[in-house]
């Protein structure tokens, strides 16, 4: 693979692409950044560390915090006690972001190198007047599975055999899940009809027997260690689970899978918007974007990227699939608070269960323990009476 010539030569390469006087203003700032787990090249492996590059760059230091879904993301976001400067939500939730008020948009003139970025990822359905939004990546979700044990996979059907009782993971967030059960219903993965949504719910339910646990970030260590078969995610992270463990492998299921854009945005707690703007803008320099994504196997928005990318990771059929598969794809769109109530109320019916209610077992022991003690405590008292009348 293609290695980082050195951090120094990629600092130098995009201090010339930052405005003018933008490093001085900023010189003793530090941003609060929020992403995903395991999506930033961090200099593992001979690649570059992003972060440490912009710093360079920059003299602005980067406070990198990471969340697991698109929901933490909100719920933090929309419960406040913490400011962030660079946001990366997927499609879907920028627009809900949008829709209600939580991001800056955005002034452009600092970020000149989004002219950088394909045309096919700007005015997308969650940001058609491109006010809100850069695209950081793109990718898809699918099946990993573990050719030792599982036979050919092609559809998501997979995820409810038998066979691999106890081996299956499944996806921790109610989008990506919901939309799997839909994707198998023969149903629109964007529908807000309540039958629609309960219909995903049931089979839910029916797969929960097999599930062994419900993943997000934990997904690498339970497939690279074979401690798990079989497993919905995304097609990048597969990418880096396939160097640790050659047995596995990847499929777009035929009935269709989420494609998706996930953003980099600023919210309206930032303190630092123009040194968030300079972060946005490094990200999106060529050479920059073609390191990082080589690294983490997800697809660039930018094609001048992969110039600076290894020619087999810029061609790859899993980051960057054929024209027929791509087609099977589709986006989510943002859903009615009325909607996302509601799967969010199945989805935690689904996860709980089956769960043994513990409280009465807690009550039984504790009052045990409380007629024990009364007992204990009763006979202690008998004893000390005995003694002091045969000491008397």
């Amino acid at each position: 693979m293609k290695k980082l010539f050195t951090a120094a030569l990629a600092a130098v390469l995009i201090l010339l692409c930052l405005p003018v006087g933008s490093l001085a203003d900023n010189g003793a700032v530090t941003i609060n950044v929020y992403n995903w787990g395991q999506y930033i090249s961090d200099g593992s492996d001979g690649y570059i560390d992003v972060n440490a590059a912009f710093t360079e760059a920059t003299g602005i230091q980067v406070n990198y915090m990471t969340f697991d879904s698109n929901e933490s993301l909100y719920t933090k976001l929309k419960t406040g006690g913490s400011t962030y400067d660079v946001i990366i939500p997927s499609d879907y939730m920028v627009a809900r972001l949008i829709a209600e008020d939580m991001l800056e948009t955005l002034d452009f003139s600092n970020i000149p190198n989004y002219a950088y970025v394909d045309e096919a990822y700007k005015n997308t359905a969650y940001d058609p007047a491109n006010l809100y939004s850069v695209p950081y990546t793109w990718g898809s979700v699918g099946i990993i599975y573990n050719t030792k044990y599982v036979e050919e996979v092609t559809s998501w059907q997979s995820l409810w055999d038998e066979a691999y009782s106890g081996k299956i993971l499944m996806f921790d967030n109610p989008r990506d899940a919901f939309a799997i059960a839909e994707f198998m219903n023969g149903d629109d993965v964007n529908s807000e009809d309540e039958a629609v949504l309960n219909a995903a719910s049931e089979l839910l339910l029916a797969q929960k027997p097999l599930v062994q646990s419900y993943v997000m970030d934990q997904i690498y260590a339970k497939m690279e260690r074979e401690e798990a078969w079989i497993a919905p995610y995304y097609a990048g992270d597969y990418l880096q689970m396939v160097s640790e463990n050659e047995n596995l492998a990847f499929c777009f299921p035929e009935e269709g899978f989420n494609i998706f854009i996930d953003a980099m945005c600023i919210p309206k707690s930032s303190q630092n918007k123009a040194a968030a703007e300079a972060y946005i803008n490094f990200l999106c320099d060529p050479e920059i974007s073609g390191q990082n994504l080589e690294y983490l196997g997800y697809s660039t928005p930018i094609s001048a990227a992969k110039d600076y990318m290894d020619p087999e990771a810029a061609s790859s059929g899993i980051a960057y699939p054929d024209a027929e598969t791509i087609s099977r794809g589709e986006s989510f769109l943002y859903l009615s608070t009325e909607t996302n109530q509601l799967m969010d109320s199945l989805w935690l019916q689904v996860r709980t269960s089956g769960e043994k209610n513990i409280v009465p077992t807690i009550v039984i022991a504790a009052l045990a323990a409380a007629v024990a003690l009364f007992f204990i405590l009763r006979a202690s008292a008998a004893k000390k009476r005995k003694s002091r009348r045969c000491k008397s």
